[in-house]
C-alpha cells in the first residue's frame, strides 16, 4: 500500500511482532460473544507465526480506569483466540510499570507462539499517549504492527506513540480497510453517492459537511431527516427531531447546493401514533403528515428514489438505518436499501462500503452483511473517516 509498510515488507523470521489488535470484544459470563473482531486477525496471526516469528498481541479492553481491575483482564479472550486461529494462545500477566517478567515470558515461548499481553488501559499512560510507557512496550517487540483500524482514532500509547520507536506496518485486517475506505471515499469510481442515517443530526454535523463536498448525492434519513424537512418548514407532527439545529441544516442544505451535492430528503414517510413494533401505521406524503403522528420509516416513492440514486452510482458509502429499523415494520426501507445495495453489488455494478453499530446490525437483520464489499466494525474510527478526520493510528504509520 502507498505509504504504509505491510507484513510483506518484512523480514519476519524469528522477529518478535508486536501486535496492536482489537480484543474489546463483548463478553457474558466469561465468555466472548462475538468473535467478529478476533476472526478478523487470524491472517495477521498466521503471516506473522507460519515464519516462525512470535505475535504479541496487545489490546484495550473496556474502561479500567487506569488501575490493575481483574473485571477487564484479557485473559478472558484466551478461548475465543484458541477456536479463531486454531492453535493455543499464551496469556503473559504484563505489569506495565515494569516489563522485565513479560519480557522473560516472551523469550522462553517457542518460536511461532501466540502470545496475548494484559490490558493496555490498566496503565494510566495508555490513554494519554505516554512516550515512557510506549517505549516499554517497544522493548517487547523488534517490529510494530497494527491491525487495530477500530482503535486508529486514538492517540494512545499502543496506537500512536509505539509505531514512532518500532519499524512499523500495517496487519492484513488494517491494510485491507484502508483501501476499502479509499476506494469509498479517498479515490472512488464516481459518481458517489453517500446514505447518512440515524437519529441525530448532532452526532453527524461534522460528517455531513465532509459529505457535501464529497460526493455527487447524500441521502439523509433516519430521526436526523426530520430535522432536515423541519428547516425547510416542512411539519413533521410528533417526529423525533432536533429543532434547535434548524439553523444547521439549512447551512448544510445551502454548502450541498453551492458544490453541486444533491440532497435527497424524504418524499413519503411511514407513519404511527405509538413508538413500538407493530403500532397502527400509514403512509403519508411528506407535506400532510398527520399533527399527532411520528415518521418512523421512508415510504415507497422515497425508496424508489433512493434506489434511483443508486442505480447511477459506482460507489455507495453508508451509515446509518433510514428509519426505527429495530422495530416491525419500521425496518421495511432499510432491508429494502440493504438488499439492493447488496444486489447491485453482486451484479458488480456497485463498491459498497459501510459501517457504523446500527449500520453492521442492520445488514446483519436483512442478510447480507457479507454481500457489500466492505464492511467496517470499526465504530468511532469508520466515522471519523468519513468526517475527514486525521487518524493518529493510521498517520503513525506513515513511512
Amino acid at each position: 500500500m502507498p505509504g504504509f509498510k505491510t507484513l510483506e515488507d518484512f523480514d519476519l523470521r524469528g522477529k518478535r511482532v508486536l501486535v496492536r489488535v482489537d480484543l474489546n470484544v463483548p463478553v457474558a459470563d466469561g465468555k466472548v460473544t462475538d468473535a467478529t473482531r478476533i476472526e478478523r486477525i487470524v491472517p495477521t496471526l498466521r503471516a506473522i507465526t507460519k515464519t516462525g516469528a512470535k505475535a504479541i498481541l496487545m489490546s484495550h479492553f473496556g474502561r479500567p480506569k487506569g488501575k490493575v481491575n481483574p473485571d477487564y483482564s484479557l485473559e478472558v479472550t484466551l478461548p475465543a483466540i484458541a477456536e479463531a486461529y486454531g492453535h493455543e494462545a499464551i496469556f503473559v500477566a504484563t505489569d506495565w510499570e515494569d516489563v522485565s517478567a513479560a519480557k522473560a515470558a516472551i523469550d522462553a515461548a517457542p518460536q511461532g507462539s501466540v502470545l496475548v499481553l494484559e490490558n493496555t488501559r490498566f496503565h494510566p499512560g495508555e490513554e494519554k499517549n505516554d512516550v515512557d510507557l510506549a517505549r516499554r512496550m517497544a522493548s517487547l517487540g523488534d517490529i510494530y504492527i497494527n491491525d487495530a483500524f477500530s482503535s486508529a482514532h486514538r492517540a494512545h500509547s499502543s496506537t500512536e506513540a509505539v509505531a514512532h520507536i518500532l519499524p512499523s506496518g500495517a496487519g492484513t485486517a488494517m491494510a485491507a480497510e484502508l483501501i476499502a475506505l479509499e476506494a469509498g471515499l479517498g479515490n472512488p469510481h464516481r459518481p458517489v453517492v453517500a446514505v447518512v442515517g440515524g437519529a441525530k443530526v448532532s452526532t453527524k454535523i461534522d460528517l455531513l459537511e465532509n459529505l457535501v463536498a464529497k460526493v455527487e448525492a447524500l441521502v439523509i434519513g433516519g430521526g436526523m431527516a426530520n430535522t432536515f424537512l423541519y428547516a425547510q418548514g416542512v411539519g413533521i407532527g410528533n417526529s423525533l427531531a432536533e429543532k434547535d439545529l434548524a439553523d444547521t441544516a439549512r447551512r448544510i442544505l445551502e454548502k450541498a447546493e453551492k458544490v453541486g451535492c444533491a440532497i435527497i430528503l424524504p418524499v413519503d414517510a411511514r407513519v404511527a401514533w405509538h413508538f413500538e413494533a407493530n403500532a397502527p401505521n400509514r403512509l403519508y406524503g411528506i407535506d400532510a403528515i398527520d399533527a399527532d403522528g411520528m415518521i418512523l420509516d421512508v415510504g415507497p416513492q422515497s425508496m424508489e428514489r433512493i434506489k434511483g440514486a443508486i442505480d447511477d452510482a459506482h460507489t455507495v458509502v453508508w451509515n446509518g438505518p433510514l428509519g426505527a429499523f429495530e422495530l416491525t415494520p419500521f425496518d421495511q426501507g432499510t432491508v429494502e436499501l440493504a438488499k439492493h445495495i447488496a444486489q447491485r453489488t453482486r451484479d458488480g455494478k456497485l463498491v459498497s462500503v459501510a459501517g457504523g453499530g446500527d449500520t453492521v446490525g442492520a445488514l446483519a437483520h436483512a442478510g447480507v452483511k457479507d454481500d457489500l464489499t466492505y464492511v467496517s466494525t470499526a465504530g468511532g474510527a469508520f466515522l471519523e473517516w468519513m468526517e475527514g478526520k486525521t487518524l493518529p493510528g493510521v498517520a503513525a504509520l506513515e513511512a
